[in-house]
C-alpha cells in the first residue's frame, strides 16, 4: 500500500495511513502520554514553536505534535481520498456499442 501523505504546515508531511489516532492535547491523560513520549524520545514535534492543537499517535509508537486542528486534518484526509479514489464506471455507457 503506497503512503498517503498529508501536508501538516511548515513543509512537513505525514503518512496518514500510519496514524492510529488523532486527538486533542487538552486532557490530562494525553498530556501525560506526551511527557512520557518526550522522556522516551518518541515525540516528533511538527509545531515549530507554535501551540499544539493536535496529537497524532502512529502505529510505530511515535507521538506527533501538530499545529493544525483535528477537524482540518480530517478534512484534508477526506479531500485526498475523494481525489484519489477511482470513479465507479457505469455498466452501460452511451459511447460503447454492444
Amino acid at each position: 500500500m503506497p503512503a498517503e501523505l498529508i501536508h501538516f504546515s511548515f513543509g512537513n508531511y505525514l503518512p496518514i495511513n500510519r496514524v492510529v489516532a488523532i486527538v486533542s492535547p487538552n486532557s490530562a491523560p494525553i498530556k501525560r502520554m506526551i511527557q512520557e513520549g518526550k522522556t522516551n524520545g518518541m515525540v516528533i514535534d511538527m509545531t515549530n514553536g507554535r501551540r499544539t492543537r493536535t496529537v497524532l499517535f502512529m502505529d510505530s509508537g511515535h507521538i506527533v505534535l501538530a499545529t493544525i486542528a483535528p477537524e482540518t486534518i480530517a478534512g484534508r484526509v477526506a479531500a485526498g481520498r475523494e481525489y484519489t479514489e477511482p470513479k465507479q464506471k457505469d455498466k452501460k455507457r452511451p459511447d460503447i456499442h454492444e
